[in-house]
């Protein structure tokens, strides 16, 4: 049975590689460090202070109790171009 579009896309996007800078995760258990969690591609793209950027926005609406943090424009544009469609 052939896969509709949208469920290649899911296919191709599981099996890319994701994850923190710090490698360790971003908010689940004890040891949640509150970075932003992406394409490993996105993650080498990213200067240190577009990561940091990044980071202290999720921390902030972590803290503020907001379930998902939208990145700022300019950065979203430049780590879009890394998730596999």
């Amino acid at each position: 049975m052939a896969l509709k579009k949208s469920q290649r896309s899911l296919k191709k996007w599981t099996k890319q590689k994701w994850g923190t800078r710090s490698g360790k995760p971003s908010t689940q258990g004890k040891k949640a460090t509150g970075e932003r969690y992406l394409p490993q591609s996105a993650l080498k793209s990213l200067s240190a202070q577009e990561y940091g950027a990044l980071t202290r926005k999720k921390r902030e609406d972590l803290k503020k109790g907001k379930a998902v943090s939208k990145m700022p424009k300019r950065l979203s544009k430049k780590v879009r171009t890394h998730r596999k469609k």
